[in-house]
């Protein structure tokens, strides 16, 4: 199945817009999936009428157990590929909850849990089961977020695609930076609709709060660097 099966989350958000009446088309459109993988879905589990996520998810596990006896062998380094695969899935259902688009939040959950250093393109196709055109689509926004980049490898003719050290002050920052300039314009806001109109107030309140927050996460920030410098050699992993 491209894309990799669907998980609980997807098959709740399957449920909840049969009930309001979406058409397959539009189901994998929001879900970054094939229509046919939809409508089989919806088909094999009862129908439009009587599809529910709980229902499909066990019935799924049922199969799964009839057609693979087995459980799935460790990978090389001794983890459990079922478990890095559910792990996976649940990382990348709470980035689409917070807001990431679905593709670019499995291109970086990948990264994230890879022991590689970058991957190609091509590595990412093939690991996610989608085109390579789907994948340059989805990493041009982290590129832009600064949270990956692109480098050449020793022989100058593939690009990986590799994750920024520190990532996590890299997104922290860019939330930041937009928290100074949402409080930036709230605060001119205020000025043009009058500070005595609800609205003038409503904009002061509002530039207030997120010139607070944004000095805040400022020195979040600055404190983990302080961190970084201070803490043993042993104690920092990879960055």
């Amino acid at each position: 199945m491209p894309g990799g099966r669907l998980t609980h989350d997807e098959r709740g958000e399957i449920a909840a817009w049969l009930t309001e009446g979406l058409n397959y088309a539009e189901i994998a459109r929001r879900l970054e999936r094939p229509t046919s993988t939809v409508s089989r879905e919806v088909s094999r589990n009862g129908g439009r009428e009587r599809y529910r996520a709980d229902r499909a998810q066990r019935a799924t596990g049922v199969r799964a157990r009839r057609s693979t006896p087995t459980p799935p062998p460790p990978e090389a380094d001794g983890r459990d590929a079922e478990a890095v695969r559910a792990l996976t899935e649940r990382f990348t259902a709470t980035m689409v909850r917070t807001g990431f688009p679905r593709m670019m939040a499995r291109v970086l959950v990948c990264l994230l849990t890879s022991d590689t250093e970058g991957r190609t393109a091509a590595d990412l196709a093939r690991l996610l089961q989608v085109g390579p055109g789907t994948v340059s689509k989805a990493v041009r926004p982290l590129e832009h977020i600064g949270l990956l980049r692109r480098d050449r490898d020793a022989g100058g003719r593939r690009e990986r695609y590799v994750l920024n050290q520190h990532l996590g002050i890299h997104a922290w920052s860019a939330s930041a930076r937009s928290m100074a300039e949402w409080a930036h314009d709230a605060k001119q806001a205020v000025d043009v609709l009058g500070p005595g109109t609800p609205a003038g107030a409503r904009m002061l309140d509002m530039s207030l709060f997120l010139d607070l927050a944004h000095h805040d996460m400022t020195a979040t920030v600055e404190r983990w660097q302080r961190l970084l410098t201070t803490r043993p050699e042993g104690g920092q992993g990879r960055r």
